[in-house]
């Protein structure tokens, strides 16, 4: 991740794998996040599609996302 940082500058990319598929946010973050701590769009489509099959599906899908964002920002400059 740092590699590719240090090659696109701070050009923002799309970064999957989190999640379901169990991608580091913190290592995530921190090795790709630009000098004032963006760059970086993380994307978790699985988690937050499965987060549940009932009617309570916006709800759920909503605490994914906001769980995530939190995590996320925990490793931010």
């Amino acid at each position: 991740m740092s590699e590719v940082r240090s090659i696109v500058g701070d050009m923002p990319f799309l970064v999957p794998g989190v999640g379901a598929q169990g991608g580091d946010i913190e290592f995530l973050v921190k090795a790709g996040q630009t000098e004032n701590g963006t760059g970086l769009i993380i994307s978790s489509s699985r988690g937050v599609i499965y987060a549940s099959d009932g009617d309570d599906f916006a709800s759920k899908a909503r605490e994914v996302v906001l769980k995530l964002r939190s995590e996320i920002n925990l490793y931010r400059k």
